[in-house]
């Protein structure tokens, strides 16, 4: 059976209904205007299988579903026409044609998102409509934190399908930290053979005195990366890597000992973490630190195409400097770059990767964090010899110092024009780096880390930080009121964050993301009134249907009524805190 319009999440610009509808038979052609042949593999791949119609290809406007692009609309608008005869797609480009085919599939109803047809006999219908509709945001992002658990491959596509399904459009990948390394780096294999597994892992926040005594890890090998990004795009959804510097570096430490300050820490006694926290174990400001990971980002663009993949995310969060402070070795660098503080130290670190990516033609993105340490800190290392990555030319004195980048300006933030800043500490960081004219991704703990419980009962499994509610995703605003009309030009969008320290499987995972991934995506396409008169009983409705969509796909969610008997972890502490900031 399928829907209404009225029944679509997240909620369409504009429809207008008519009174009829379209039948899908096994007569339904499918045609694919140029530039459109990727939605129409899967089209018949994703609905085709899940109603057993073979949709098959017919040349010219015949009948059935018609795909095209109209570049009259915006690139991921698009308008979806149905009557009796004809269901028409048109996009601004494919990834609008791509939305609109998703909008199709929800008016089919919930059997639409099956794998295989549970009813042969049936009747297809769409109801009659026109849907003209174009996202709010050009990022509409979910962050998956793979390194404190290893989510497989298999898991990781599944998630991009769960992205298109609600027409997400980015997927940061949170590929390494201290608990471990997930990507195959050829030229440091010890990242991955040792850097990915862990001997145990702490169960429950850092404060639970349970352990799992297994080991845990495992990592994507290159041509894993290389078909997760393929699956992406072919869903029109950009990934964005993140090689965390200079903090939340444990497990390459624990593969490479020289990494760290070894002045300090007899780095040969680390190993992969197997607690949570903030460990203190950082990157050293090394010549050789620099050259080992710009080896590893060499790796990085080419398994991510900067066609799919223009950004890349360096982390630069929760560093902290005690080590810096002791090591002789961290602070003869200080001196030498004549910085300040450590702060300026680690400021003059992303930097040097600033500059490096912008040399490369990509776009330095990281936490909020990089914004701290001054305009003084900027530019990047030295180059003193080519020990290891091959020839590096020459730097003028003005640039060895970190005063000037080569190729271009910095901002007053010393950061390059390209560099945008996810801001995850609140909105403070977002609106310092919009008012300096760099893009920013809003993303604040307070709102959309779905790590956090969804209620205050105590069979929430695990329960971490704020209590944050459907209701409350879904009266999240990314745009503060803080900024102008052009200070607001530069908030690329909004992404929801799921750091996975207590999720330890796939449905834990399901069970923290679902149902508020719908009310985020609504947000984050959606263009809705302010946060206090958005019509949340209205979406309650919606996701009614929605439910319908989650079941079919197998997502083991949470139920508004609270967790399932097997969903819940009686017993293990976890990290709640009472209140929570007001919203914006």
């Amino acid at each position: 059976m399928s829907v209404t319009s009225a029944e679509l999440v997240p909620a369409p610009r504009r429809t207008t209904a008519g009174d009829g509808h379209h039948e899908l038979g096994d007569t339904t052609a499918l045609t694919a205007g140029p530039g459109t042949e990727g939605v129409a593999r899967w089209l018949r791949s994703t609905v085709g299988a899940a109603t057993g119609l073979a949709l098959p290809e017919r040349p010219g406007d015949s009948p059935g579903i018609v795909l095209s692009v109209d570049p009259a609309l915006a690139p991921e608008a698009y308008r979806l026409t149905v009557d009796p005869h004809t269901v028409r797609i048109e996009g601004g480009s494919a990834a609008g044609v791509f939305w609109g085919a998703q909008t199709l599939r929800q008016l089919l109803g919930p059997d639409a998102f099956r794998r295989a047809p549970v009813d042969r006999g049936r009747k297809w219908t769409v109801p009659e409509v026109v849907i003209e509709d174009a996202p709010r945001f050009s990022w509409r992002g979910l962050m998956l934190d793979v390194s404190r658990h290893f989510m497989p491959k298999d898991g990781v596509l599944r998630y991009l399908d769960l992205l298109a399904a609600h027409k997400l459009n980015v997927f940061h990948f949170h590929l390494t930290d201290d608990q471990g390394w997930r990507i195959e780096i050829k030229r440091h294999p010890k990242l991955t053979e040792q850097g990915a597994w862990r001997a145990r892992t702490k169960f429950g926040h850092r404060a639970s005195p349970l352990w799992d005594e297994r080991p845990h890890g495992g990592y994507y090998t290159q041509d894993d990366i290389r078909e997760i990004v393929a699956y992406a795009a072919e869903r029109h959804i950009r990934v964005v890597p993140e090689i965390d510097v200079p903090g939340h570096s444990q497990s390459a430490i624990a593969a490479y000992p020289e990494l760290g300050n070894t002045d300090v820490v007899d780095t040969t006694s680390l190993t992969v973490w197997d607690n949570w926290g903030v460990t203190p174990n950082v990157l050293a400001p090394t010549d050789h630190t620099l050259r080992f990971y710009e080896g590893v980002f060499e790796e990085i663009l080419d398994l991510f195409p900067a066609d799919v993949s223009p950004f890349v995310h360096i982390g630069g969060d929760e560093c902290p400097k005690d080590q810096w402070r002791q090591s002789p070795a961290a602070q003869a660098r200080i001196a030498e770059l004549g910085l300040k503080d450590e702060d300026e130290l680690q400021s003059w670190f992303i930097r040097h990767f600033d500059t490096w990516l912008a040399e490369r033609g990509r776009r330095l993105i990281g936490w909020d964090e990089i914004l701290e340490g001054g305009s003084r800190a900027e530019g990047r290392a030295p180059v003193e010899s080519d020990e290891e990555e091959g020839a590096q030319r020459p730097l003028d004195e003005e640039f060895r110092q970190g005063t000037r980048a080569p190729g271009g300006e910095t901002t007053e933030l010393g950061l390059a024009p390209g560099a945008a800043v996810s801001s995850w500490r609140g909105y403070e960081g977002g609106i310092t780096a919009a008012r300096a004219g760099h893009d920013v991704v809003m993303c604040p703990e307070q709102h959309v880390y779905l790590d956090h419980r969804q209620a205050p009962g105590d069979d929430e499994p695990m329960p971490i930080g704020w209590v944050r509610t459907l209701e409350d995703v879904y009266r999240f605003e990314p745009v503060p009121p803080q900024l102008t009309a052009e200070e607001a030009r530069h908030v690329l969008g909004t992404q929801a964050n799921v750091w996975t320290e207590v999720m330890d499987s796939q449905a834990r995972v399901d069970y923290q993301v679902f149902p508020r991934l719908a009310a985020f995506a609504e947000v984050a396409w959606s263009t809705l009134p302010a946060p206090a008169e958005r019509d949340f009983p209205a979406f309650q409705r919606r996701m009614t249907a929605h439910y319908g969509r989650l079941d079919a796909l197998g997502v083991d969610y949470r139920p508004s009524t609270g967790p399932r008997p097997w969903q819940r972890r009686p017993g293990v502490l976890g990290r709640p805190i009472e209140g929570a900031p007001p919203n914006v």
